[in-house]
């Protein structure tokens, strides 16, 4: 299987779009086609020997077929960018505006729309305006699709037969003044994702083997260089800082309004705005591996996947336009043949017909939505995978939140040191940093942590704590033999001792849960505190309480779900009791703990059947399975993780709740400016259907009412990109 991409210069609407499909589709051993419209690029799986055999077959359509690069910018060869919205063309659109008029003018006054001046201003109007439309109709033709430009093309053509030279000049205008306000206004989506390539810089400053900083093309910046970023400047590429200390802006990638402090050791990335103080920073993804450049990746890959609703239209304008091309030749012939009433009245009302028929507004109405919106939706921080997520955000009932790290700030503390059997507590505290100094788990963190800190006086400078935290954990004999238990604990070895560290059900399962340890759980789980049992093989050693704190957004966050009508649910491996006081805190309806990875995804199922469609939020990997249960997988604080982006269907930029909230009101706004659109675009077409019959229709009234649905569609989709608490 292979997979080409090309590069269509003269693809700038969604019947462009289509005629490059249907002729693409024909071909044999074409798998799969994606179309990226907003930059005019065709992705293509297929098995044929030459790829070179897609740009022949797109050949007749004129349209200027190239292979591009895979992931750079394609910009138009020479001949080809047709200056749509240009000075040109609004030359050639006054000239064909002034000869229309002047046609109509003429016509009126000497009542004679077949004159030698009428027909003369009329031809100029034709010639000036009418090249770009009867190319494309043609076109159209060749390929067999009947689109806009061809429905166009034939009534010209037969206004022009039955004598109507002035309407046939005005409609040509009017058309072409169409074209050039739509290609304005849909461009506005297409510089919507070129801003966000154009936040990354074009130049870095490498640290040279003589130690000075030179610009360098940020192509030519390789991993491990050192790149010299001032104050106020964007910073070109991921990287760790090396030197320095500034405040970072980094709403463009996370949507944070705040900007957030960075010294030595603190993670960078593309795109963001550095603040007063001057940093250096090692670079660790290159051009075209940044968080950045997967986050353009994502969004561009999500506007090629169509959502539900634009599949639908699709569909429908396929049949819709050849229907509507029959009811036009019903409409000029049976009158005529049949009733006897004169031919020529009917045909100029079929004409009629045939341009307000244009599915133009209609196809127009959810590409332009669907790409604002989530365009809007990066900008916010927020990458949805594809317009079917965000069509069907508006559709969730339940949302589900993982504990740790979503819920919570997932950096738990060390609260409680109980000790058994006599041991002392400082040696009950060494054992377990010994087991668990290893571990990256966030409660292992804790102990360890608690260890390094133990009786570290609060007046301590940075410089004696780092070297008393440094000692401590110089102490610790790491465990041999560590094993992770999924769901309960870790057991090891230390100082030749079998150990195990973990929950209340490890301590059932290991027989070591007495009554006194029992009392000592249910105390520190009733404070909200999450317990922890270390145990010999037959024996409890000590108890550990860890309080994790919850999120300052969390609870705000619960609420406006609430508020909108879904039900929270809190799921956890936590002993239930810490489960119901963190879920109590936060405002969340239902809590379940003591759940192991797969018993979260079942209960995801169960609320599935109870409430339809179930969202999950949870940080991408460990809650992979019931993140792949849910309806829509949200992913927290993915900037930076490969995993994360990769896998969720929704990915959270920052460690912000809210932004689920937000998501659900952006899926919202644009099902409702979607339904706007559709009832726009069908309700004027309705209105200029009956008129047509009636005969109270002209062709020129019939190109306006086409042309105003195109363009309030066109308008009304791009307010989503508005749509962004940030922006607000």
């Amino acid at each position: 299987m292979k997979r080409s991409v090309l590069y269509i210069a003269q693809m700038d609407c969604p019947d462009e779009e289509r005629l490059v499909r249907a002729r693409l589709e024909r071909m044999e051993g074409i798998q799969q086609i994606l179309c990226d419209l907003p930059r005019r690029r065709v992705e293509v799986t297929h098995t044929l020997a030459d790829e070179r055999d897609l740009l022949v077959a797109l050949e007749p359509l004129g349209l200027g077929a190239r292979l591009a690069a895979e992931e750079t910018e394609a910009p138009a060869a020479p001949g080809e960018h047709r200056d749509v919205g240009g000075w040109r063309s609004w030359v050639w659109l006054a000239v064909s505006g002034v000869c229309a008029v002047s046609a109509e003018a003429v016509a009126w006054v000497t009542g004679d729309e077949r004159s030698l001046p009428v027909v003369g201003l009329a031809l100029l109007a034709l010639v000036s305006g009418g090249r770009e439309p009867l190319i494309k109709g043609l076109r159209a033709l060749r390929g067999f699709v009947l689109n806009i430009n061809f429905l166009m093309t034939v009534a010209v053509a037969g206004a022009v037969v039955i004598g109507k030279w002035p309407e046939a000049a005005m409609v040509t205008f009017l058309f072409a003044l169409a074209e050039v306000i739509e290609a304005r206004a849909t461009g506005r989506a297409r510089r919507a994702i070129q801003a966000l390539i154009q936040m990354a810089p074009d130049t870095a400053r490498v640290r040279s083997e003589q130690g000075i900083f030179t610009p360098v093309p940020v192509g030519a910046v390789r991993c491990g260089d050192l790149v010299e970023v001032r104050p106020g400047e964007r910073i070109p590429l991921d990287g760790i800082v090396i030197e320095g200390n500034s405040a970072v802006d980094q709403s463009p990638i996370t949507g944070e309004s705040i900007p957030v402090e960075k010294s030595a050791g603190d993670a960078l990335f593309a795109g963001t705005i550095n603040g007063s103080g001057a940093l250096v920073f090692e670079v660790t993804a290159a051009k075209g591996s940044t968080t950045l450049d997967r986050i353009i990746r994502i969004v561009r890959e999500a506007q090629a996947r169509r959502a539900p609703i634009q599949r639908f239209v699709d569909r429908f304008a396929a049949w819709y336009t050849p229907a509507v091309v029959l009811a036009a030749v019903a409409v000029a012939s049976v009158p005529h043949l049949f009733l006897g009433a004169p031919a020529l009245p009917w045909v100029y009302r079929a004409l009629v017909l045939l341009v307000i028929a244009c599915p133009c507004a209609l196809v127009l109405a959810t590409p332009v939505t669907i790409v604002s919106a989530l365009t809007a939706a990066a900008r916010c921080g927020i990458l949805v995978k594809g317009g079917a997520h965000l069509e069907h955000g508006r559709l969730l009932r339940a949302m589900a939140f993982d504990k740790t790290g979503t819920l919570t700030e997932g950096r738990p503390r060390l609260t409680d040191v109980i000790s058994l059997n006599g041991l002392p507590e400082e040696e009950a505290l060494r054992l377990a940093a010994s087991l668990n100094v290893r571990s990256e788990h966030p409660i292992a963190s804790a102990i360890v942590a608690g260890w390094a800190q133990k009786d570290l006086p609060p007046s301590a400078s940075e410089d004696e704590r780092a070297a008393r935290e440094a000692a401590r954990l110089a102490e610790l004999q790491p465990a041999v033999e560590f094993e992770a238990l999924p769901g309960m604990g870790v057991r090891g070895r230390v100082d030749g001792r079998a150990l195990l560290l973990g929950n209340h059900r490890l301590a059932e399962t290991n027989g070591t849960c007495g009554p006194d340890v029992e009392r000592h759980l249910e105390n520190l789980e009733a404070e909200g505190k999450t317990a922890f049992v270390l145990m010999s093989e037959d024996e409890p050693v000590a108890v550990f309480g860890v309080a994790d704190r919850l999120r300052p957004a969390s609870r705000d966050a619960v609420a406006e779900l609430r508020a909108a009508g879904l039900h929270t649910v809190l799921l956890s491996g936590d002993a239930q009791q810490t489960v119901d006081a963190i879920a109590a805190e936060a405002g969340v309806d239902e809590a379940f703990g003591g759940l192991l990875p797969e018993e979260k995804a079942d209960l995801v199922e169960k609320l599935t059947e109870q409430f339809g469609r179930v969202g999950m939020v949870g940080d991408g990997v460990n809650d992979a399975p019931a993140l792949a249960r849910a309806h829509t997988g949200f992913a927290m604080g993915a900037v930076g993780s490969d995993a994360a982006l990769e896998t969720a269907d929704v990915a959270l930029m920052e460690d912000d709740l809210r932004k689920v909230p937000e998501f659900l009101q952006i899926s919202r706004s644009t099902a409702a400016v979607l339904w706007q659109n559709i009832a726009i675009a069908i309700g004027i077409k309705a209105v200029f259907f009956a008129l047509a019959l009636a005969g109270t229709a002209t062709l020129w009234m019939a190109v306006f009412a086409d042309m105003g649905a195109s363009l309030i569609v066109v308008a009304n989709g791009l307010r989503l990109l508005r749509c962004c608490r940030a922006e607000a």
